[in-house]
């Protein structure tokens, strides 16, 4: 056996977006845990030269034999993590088809998971909003992610945003977490009834994206026009907390590896 890992995000028209990604993988990949393994960052969509299959075939050229691959998203409810998926050849969770079809693969693979709610991502959730909270026990906050309108994945996406609101909430001492999509459009919506019921509390927005960007310069800060938050739009990359994300990820990967065989 000779095992490889393929990590997967979803890939951007923005350099500094993509750079940051793979920095944060090459980071994990020089872990002394990981010497010696083949590590490739691909994406999928956008990067030519650099999609899911180009990365397949890198590895498969280098004599990889059993494929671990680490969806780079935010959550499991990502319509995107269940597309890889099925062209992998794993089972849907939706009836909802992707578009990729099906790789070419000679590889055993075995497929990870995304972030979700996982507790060090709280952590460094809080680490990007502690210039905007004053006194915690008088904020609320509100976590916005990108959500999905698809029952199956809409759920997930609850979910999620709901343990890791939790989460922060309690390490942080907010008096309250509270979370919205932006597919469904529900950012004002939840914003505008939060500050109803508690008009006490400032409200501190956070978003849950792996690198700043589109969603985090723009998207969000249109949909709450005219209404007050606290907001700095930092997003959860550049971050070492990604990093040793990643480095958890690709060492258990390679064990259940190990495991199978």
């Amino acid at each position: 056996m000779k095992p490889g890992i393929l990590v997967i995000s979803h890939g951007s028209r923005e350099s500094l977006w993509v750079k940051l990604v793979d920095d944060a993988i090459s980071a994990a990949a020089a872990s002394p845990s990981l010497s010696n393994v083949p590590i490739v960052s691909s994406f999928l969509e956008i990067i030519e030269g650099r999609l899911i299959q180009d990365g397949i075939n890198e590895l498969e050229q280098q004599g990889v034999t059993d494929l671990y691959v680490v969806p780079l998203f935010i959550s499991s409810g990502s319509t995107h993590v269940d597309e890889i998926g099925q062209a992998f050849g794993f089972p849907w969770l939706s009836d909802l088809e992707g578009d990729l079809g099906s790789f070419r693969v000679a590889a055993n693979v075995h497929y990870g998971m995304p972030i979700d709610d996982d507790p060090e991502i709280a952590e460094l959730l809080l680490d990007n909003i502690s210039s905007l909270s004053f006194d915690p026990k008088q904020e609320a906050l509100l976590l916005i992610g990108h959500g999905s309108k698809e029952k199956v994945f809409h759920e997930r996406w609850q979910e999620g945003l709901l343990k890791l609101g939790e989460r922060l909430r309690a390490l942080g001492g907010f008096q309250r977490a509270e979370y919205a999509m932006l597919l469904p459009d529900q950012a004002a919506a939840k914003l505008t009834a939060m500050q109803a019921a508690n008009p006490e509390e400032a409200v501190i927005v956070v978003p849950l994206f792996l690198s700043k960007g589109y969603f985090t310069n723009h998207v969000i800060p249109t949909r709450l026009t005219g209404l007050e938050y606290r907001y700095n739009g930092r997003a959860m990359l550049p971050n070492p907390a990604i990093e040793r994300w990643l480095e958890r990820q690709m060492v258990s990967g390679l064990q259940r590896l190990q495991v199978q065989k």
